[in-house]
């Protein structure tokens, strides 16, 4: 057995010969750590096999293990395939044990034998919950373990169809001197688990944590092993949750759905579009609705924004809640030079309530009229929704799916869309009821048509 010291970031990855005080790869200070690898033979292999000419290549359709959740279902794929690996992420207390114990229970009542593994509950504290969820117990079998190689060996002898690690930070593997959690130990644990499921067929699903930028513990090598990529995400101080597929080699990607989290557990959301403006105040100005996407999923959400005068005339506040915040300064810049505006004594505060996010620049034409509708002290109509991207020039340019967009606003109710003139010339008007189509091919006419 060989040995091999290295320094490794616990951000990022990046691997060094020496310690150093920075990270180059990631930038950041203190975060190399001294790992002890030790390199065996021993291990999980694929067996030896010759090429295949592409033609001779037989075509083979893995079965899929629906569950009851059909939210879940859709963002997986319509299904988890069978000997995929899944890996899920999210913040700590978001409710991603909460949500595998759902899938589990739904997994064992279908008649599938579910193998549980949990490094950083009891049994006692996993019953606790299942209970609240309903969870039966029969073919789901609990083992709380933290030992890689101990794990390998109770599944080999439970042969189970659905494998859950709870999580992944949490478990090592004895080859390794390193602690767990760590670079080395993570990927090693992840490597042991993929070899394992993929020579036995098992459909397993690794529970990460991530890191305080937001991204998934540990290195991007981790995502490029697994199957699946499901991020979790929301607010703990918001009932709301969302889960994304940021990766999916079998099916389509950023796909979306929302849950409720309440004292059963989450409940699938199917129209989140109602969910997020049932609270909407009418006739106030600076609230504006706008048709966004989310993966392929549309979504009707509200923006707000507030404009006020500054105490501090030097230094006025450009706060936003949900919204990215330099692409924000540049909107208002955009207003002061194309409208006449002038947020110098100003602050200005946007934000979506909800706590959810917006990141497509679909929300431009949406955010520069709420700050408009403020200015003006004007409210926007409630049947209007609006959607299109805005360049530099003050222009509004085409976005995609305008059907799709459209279709959404009009099975809520919204009579009036103000889109990009762009998006007019190819859109098939069949199939949308009852909706008035208002073009503009710049933000002063936008205005125009809204005030």
């Amino acid at each position: 057995m060989k040995t091999k010291t290295t320094f490794s970031c616990q951000n990022c990855g990046f691997q060094s010969p020496k310690w150093l005080g920075r990270c180059p790869s990631c930038g950041e200070w203190e975060t190399l750590v001294e790992e002890i690898e030790e390199q065996s033979a021993e291990g999980f292999s694929f067996p030896v096999s010759d090429p295949v000419l592409y033609k001779d290549v037989k075509e083979a359709k893995k079965r899929r293990i629906k569950t009851g959740i059909e939210e879940f279902n859709r963002v997986i794929g319509g299904g988890v395939v069978l000997g995929s690996i899944v890996l899920v992420g999210g913040e700590p207390g978001i409710g991603k044990s909460t949500l595998l114990l759902q899938i589990s229970r739904d997994f064992a009542e279908q008649g599938e034998k579910v193998l549980y593994i949990s490094g950083e509950e009891s049994l006692e504290q996993i019953k606790l919950r299942g209970q609240r969820l309903g969870v039966q117990g029969e073919n789901l079998y609990l083992l709380a373990e933290t030992n890689l190689e101990r794990i390998i060996a109770q599944a080999e002898k439970l042969k189970p169809q659905i494998l859950i690690l709870d999580s992944v930070q949490t478990a090592f593997s004895s080859k390794l001197s390193s602690s767990p959690g760590t670079i080395s130990q993570v990927r090693e644990v992840t490597n042991q688990i993929f070899r394992f499921a993929k020579t036995r067929e098992i459909s397993s699903f690794l529970i990460g944590h991530i890191t305080k930028e937001g991204s998934l513990a540990g290195p991007k090598s981790l995502e490029h092993m697994v199957d699946v990529v499901l991020y979790f995400e929301g607010e703990r101080d918001h009932s709301y949750r969302v889960l994304r597929a940021l990766k999916n080699r079998f099916g389509p990607v950023s796909e979306l759905a929302v849950f409720e989290m309440d004292e059963k557990g989450l409940q699938a959301i199917a129209n989140p579009s109602a969910f997020f403006l049932k609270e909407r105040p009418k006739d106030e100005a600076g609230s504006v609705v706008v048709c966004t996407l989310k993966g392929s999923r549309p979504l009707l959400a509200e923006i707000q924004a507030l404009v006020s005068s500054t105490l501090f005339s030097g230094n006025p506040r450009r706060m936003t809640v949900g919204l990215d915040h330099f692409r924000t300064a540049m909107l208002l810049a955009l207003i002061e030079r194309k409208l006449g505006y002038s947020f110098a004594g100003e602050d200005v505060y946007l934000n979506v309530p909800g706590g959810l996010s917006l990141e497509e620049p679909a929300t431009d034409l949406a955010v520069i009229l709420a700050v408009v509708s403020c200015m003006k002290n004007k409210a926007v109509p409630p049947d209007v929704t609006i959607f299109g991207e805005v360049g530099l020039s003050g222009e509004i340019r085409s976005v995609s799916q305008p059907l799709t967009r459209l279709k959404e606003a009009a099975s809520l109710g919204f009579n009036k869309v103000i889109l990009p003139k762009g998006n007019m010339n190819n859109k098939d008007k069949g199939g949308i009821p009852d909706i008035q189509l208002l073009e503009a091919k710049n933000i002063r006419e936008a205005s125009q048509i809204l005030f």
